[in-house]
């Protein structure tokens, strides 16, 4: 099992939704996030003050998969969150020992 982590810009939230669901993912965590890349933030103009935005809002998804679905969900999200410009974002993909389904007490990949 994998755990598949996608920082991706928010507007492009449910393009990638739609995308996973289009390669059979029954299920993921969105979590919104700040940080900052090769991009460095930038600065905005707000009543007439300048001021700089180190950190940019982002939007982290994270699904736990099988070990033969993480290849179409990386390239379900590297297309749907894809805009061609700086600051598109980043996949980390991670082992997972154990998932478990606390209702049920499933483990493993019936627990996903």
């Amino acid at each position: 099992m994998k755990l598949v982590a996608a920082i991706i810009k928010p507007f492009k939230l449910d393009d990638v939704r739609e995308a996973l669901s289009q390669v059979g993912v029954q299920g993921l965590t969105v979590t919104e996030v700040k940080g900052f890349g090769r991009q460095k933030g930038h600065t905005e103009l707000y009543r007439g003050a300048e001021y700089t935005v180190d950190f940019l809002p982002k939007v982290k998804i994270e699904i736990a998969a099988d070990d033969d679905q993480v290849e179409s969900i990386i390239e379900a999200v590297r297309n749907a969150a894809n805009t061609d410009k700086i600051g598109d974002g980043k996949i980390f993909v991670s082992s997972l020992e154990q998932a478990i389904r606390i209702r049920t007490g499933e483990t493993g990949s019936d627990a996903l």
